[in-house]
């Protein structure tokens, strides 16, 4: 007769919940993808659902952006120090996205994938990343007061280009322009890596605020490039 060590489903280990990760870019794979494993695991022992770990993401990242918008004027007058407030968004920011990669792999590894679940965790993505374009935004206004008000809304709306692609790629139609995974396309690809991107956002905010404007033009035609490159690759794949 099987013993009941035998009859025992083997507990999943750190390297079980990283193999059904969704990717997300060199950096996400390598570091933030790795850290929600660890979360996952932990989760998976507490007892806790997917769904938990969504909230304390969305909870982690907007006390973390709103701490940067409140404090802004602050940092911009040397009253508040830049390292202090910048290190705190970087840390925080990393553990919410760690714990934004965490959800979907505890939700595939132990079966507790929903509908509902996929909808609370892009409503929850979308929500955090207003509160980061909020900051950045913030933060380049209050070190340079004549930052052009259509910048920053030009910022904030290609901004979303990446969450939104990103979810459009998840279903049945995905598809990719790029789909060589060679190390040096993989390293130019970093730009659109939200691991990486939030990475170099909390370092600018903590060491150099006065460059924040240039974040937003950098990332504005970062963004706004590949919206208009994949609106062309769609319609040349529509028309054919």
């Amino acid at each position: 007769m099987p013993s009941a060590t035998t009859l025992a489903e083997p507990r999943p280990t750190v390297a079980d919940f990283h193999r059904v990760n969704r990717g997300g870019g060199l950096f996400s794979e390598s570091i933030s993808q790795w850290i929600g494993a660890a979360f996952a695991l932990a989760a998976q022992r507490l007892g806790l659902r997917p769904t938990a770990l969504t909230l304390t993401n969305l909870v982690l990242g907007l006390a973390a952006s709103i701490t940067v918008v409140a404090l802004a004027d602050d940092v911009a007058a040397g009253t508040v120090p830049a390292w202090a407030v910048g290190l705190l968004a970087l840390v925080a920011w990393q553990i919410a996205y760690a714990l934004d990669c965490a959800d979907g792999q505890l939700a595939r590894v132990t079966g507790q994938g929903s509908a509902a679940g996929a909808r609370i965790d892009v409503l929850c993505d979308v929500a955090a990343q207003i509160a980061l374009v909020a900051a950045i935004g913030a933060t380049a206004v209050a070190q340079r007061p004549s930052t052009p008000v259509w910048l920053v809304a030009v910022f904030a709306g290609t901004w979303m280009v990446n969450l939104v692609t990103s979810v459009m790629q998840s279903g049945p139609n995905a598809a990719s322009m790029v789909t060589s995974t060679s190390l040096p396309v993989r390293l130019v690809k970093l730009v659109r890596d939200y691991g990486a991107v939030i990475f170099v956002a909390g370092l600018v905010l903590a060491f150099a605020p006065a460059l924040a404007l240039w974040v937003m033009v950098a990332f504005t035609v970062v963004n706004g490039g590949f919206l208009l490159a994949s609106i062309a690759f769609s319609a040349r794949a529509s028309l054919r």
